[in-house]
């Protein structure tokens, strides 16, 4: 079930939403044309639990930001940029373009202390803009549970598309979350392995649930 469209327009451009697409695309390519020295960008620039939690400092709590804007792969950018896209734009468009800055990235945080918190031992390095687009998810769910989302479902050969309510679509997506860090937490093998950081997801998506509601808001959420 992968989301395309939703019918909720807002009053505003979202400046800050393409902003952030267009950084992350740029980072991503500036990222490809390194060859060999992506590793040390990787090393440097994105996040490791071990070292935030052993050897806190400046330039360690920095890499909890820096790493919300790399990526590991055209489907990890895609797959993130897309949900941006798509669920952003209503978020700032309620926040303004300042708090809505504020609030991605005070999500990415809330992502980042979910993952740590899930192993702090370890020296696999994170990245991605998962937690902070999780947080717009978890706002998005709070403020506009009914609005219509166009869904696509692969199905053999053939592509449906069909429309159901965000609390469908991203109650089942983080309903998937919740499974999926539960399987890694109790998987010796699943935890030492490296892949997707289920509990970046769900710590980003609660702070967004929880923040949007203390974030004061340019006007009320009109009902879709």
């Amino acid at each position: 079930m992968i989301p395309i469209h939703d019918d909720n327009p807002t009053r505003t451009t979202s400046w800050v939403t393409a902003t952030l697409i267009i950084a992350n695309i740029l980072v991503f390519l500036y990222e490809l044309s390194l060859g060999s020295g992506l590793d040390m960008l990787i090393r440097e620039h994105a996040m490791i639990p071990y070292l935030v939690v052993q050897f806190p400092s400046a330039a360690t709590y920095l890499t909890i930001f820096t790493s919300i804007f790399l990526h590991g792969s055209w489907i990890h950018i895609i797959g993130n940029m897309l949900y941006l896209w798509i669920f952003g734009n209503n978020i700032e468009d309620i926040l303004g373009h300042i708090k809505f800055f504020v609030f991605y990235l005070l999500c990415g945080l809330g992502g980042a202390v979910g993952h740590i918190l899930s192993g702090p031992t370890s020296t696999i390095p994170s990245l991605g803009a998962s937690g902070a687009i999780a947080g717009v998810l978890g706002a998005y769910l709070m403020l506009y549970p009914w609005a219509k989302i166009d869904v696509a479902i692969p199905l053999f050969i053939f592509i449906h598309i069909i429309k159901l309510p965000a609390l469908i679509v991203i109650g089942f997506w983080f309903f998937l979350q919740l499974i999926s860090g539960y399987t890694i937490i109790t998987s010796p093998v699943m935890q030492s392995s490296g892949g997707v950081a289920w509990f970046a997801h769900i710590g980003g998506f609660i702070s967004g649930f929880i923040l949007i509601l203390i974030f004061p808001k340019k006007h009320r959420p009109k009902r879709v």
